[in-house]
């Protein structure tokens, strides 16, 4: 799509949401599920295109992709009329006779920019609630997942007229024109460089902006975890969609004295949960392309491999590795893996681990595998990241109740749910003074009797 194209949608958006259409509450629900309902009938070309691009199984694509943007669209549709309602606030006894509430409304054009490892997801989740925020929304979906984005397209283009809602399908080229553009608000998920081009952009016109970045998350496994179910439990989290997941654990920090007893049950784990030969497994994924797969392939040190470590470049495919004695030094500690390969590391006493983290960037995501209630205590107080679980792994983003977001150089702000709609909303605050009463006090000119003293009185 050229410039020109773009900045017809942008302009188009702009008169659409000055028009007012947007602003109705019930026009946003009819608007959600005419989202969901069009999800649903297209459900079985989701899944085609989620495995097209990722090489996703049809009950991953729904349980990590469609089903939860389902379920996040549902959520909005029963809650966006009391979201979007205004909140009275008590008014000090100064402003007598007044009315103070805060009316939460849109920002107005937004843009969601969205990444390749979960597509759909990563799309639909952020678009609903720009929706129900009151927004209009240009969508672009990233050039890695074609078969999706056309997908998306095809829903959007359904459900919404363009001044409305748009997809914006293409390359670096779209995503720079876009970035040149003022929108109010942006949206972005993807990678730490990227994120900063974002950023640079969006400060040219003060707009704005949420990042969803990533980084390296931690998965502590203390002496008093519970291996075999802490293993299970990672295992899964790891190696989901072929471990490019955001929220992946991306290394163990294991206390040294289990760790080998925890290296066996997470190699026990892998071939309960993928069997003996992972590669020849029709529900395991691949990498997204060669770019990702070679940079993979070079973080795998063989001689510290103590399982997989095996790969099949004409399917792009990496099997579940599991690597042992690494150290800070090695290639695979020095980038976020973003694939699926553990390396675990070591602590000698609990309290190291806040020196071992405190020099190293924020995470999306902390993991800790614990029974001992100081441990968990000090690490949630301590420790700085997005958000996690204790004693399992991902399950904390799949929920509308909480907001999910990064801190520091995994990103800023949040969505899901409530949160969501804040994020893609100006909370005004306004004080409706009433006109049947004037106090004197505030004019001039002051005087300092019974007016001053009763000013005293009502500020104190």
């Amino acid at each position: 799509m050229d410039t020109k194209e773009i900045d017809k949608i942008v302009e188009s958006q702009r008169i659409y949401f000055r028009s007012g259409a947007t602003l109705s509450v019930d026009n946003r629900i009819a608007a959600l599920k005419k989202l969901r309902n069009t999800i649903i009938k297209y459900e079985k070309e989701i899944g085609d295109a989620l495995n097209a691009d990722l090489g996703k199984s049809d009950f991953e694509g729904f349980m990590c992709e469609t089903g939860m943007a389902l379920s996040e669209i549902s959520y909005m549709i029963r809650h966006t009329r009391a979201f979007a309602s205004e909140r009275r606030v008590r008014s000090p006894l100064a402003q007598f006779a007044s009315r103070s509430y805060k009316k939460p409304c849109p920002y107005g054009n937004t843009l969601i920019m969205s990444p390749w490892n979960y597509p759909f997801l990563l799309t639909m989740d952020p678009l609903a609630d720009a929706i129900s925020a009151g927004n209009t929304a240009v969508v672009k979906p990233s050039a890695y997942s074609p078969a999706t984005s056309g997908i998306i397209s095809k829903i959007i283009s359904e459900c919404f007229p363009p001044e409305y809602v748009a997809v914006v399908t293409g390359g670096r080229r779209e995503n720079s024109s876009l970035l040149e553009k003022k929108f109010d608000f942006v949206f972005f998920t993807g990678s730490q460089a990227v994120g900063k081009e974002v950023l640079r952009h969006t400060a040219e016109h003060l707009t704005p902006a949420v990042l969803e970045l990533g980084g390296k998350s931690p998965c502590i496994v203390d002496s008093t975890a519970r291996l075999k179910l802490a293993a299970k439990r990672i295992v899964f989290g790891k190696y989901l969609n072929c471990g490019q997941t955001c929220v992946a654990p991306d290394y163990i920090l294991c206390e040294r004295s289990v760790k080998d007893a925890l290296i066996r049950e997470l190699c026990t784990q892998v071939k309960a949960q993928y069997g003996e030969e992972p590669l020849k497994n029709p529900d395991y994924g691949r990498i997204v392309n060669e770019k990702h797969f070679d940079r993979i392939c070079g973080l795998i040190d063989s001689e510290k491999t103590v399982l997989g470590g095996n790969v099949n470049r004409e399917t792009l495919q990496i099997a579940p590795t599991v690597m042992d004695n690494v150290t800070w030094d090695d290639a695979v500690m020095k980038e976020e893996i973003f694939g699926p390969v553990m390396p675990v590391l070591t602590f000698d006493k609990f309290d190291d681990i806040f020196e071992i983290l405190a020099d190293k960037d924020k995470p999306l995501a902390l993991y800790l595998f614990s029974e001992n209630k100081r441990h968990i205590a000090q690490v949630t107080s301590r420790c700085s990241y997005g958000g996690g679980c204790v004693n399992d792994t991902i399950i904390h983003l799949a929920t509308s109740a909480m907001g999910f977001g990064g801190v520091g150089e995994s990103g800023m702000g949040a969505y899901h749910g409530k949160e969501g709609f804040d994020v893609f909303s100006h909370t005004k605050s306004i004080v409706d003074k009433k006109t049947w009463i004037d106090l004197p006090m505030r004019y001039q000119p002051y005087v300092k009797g019974l007016y001053g003293k009763l000013l005293h009185m009502f500020l104190k």
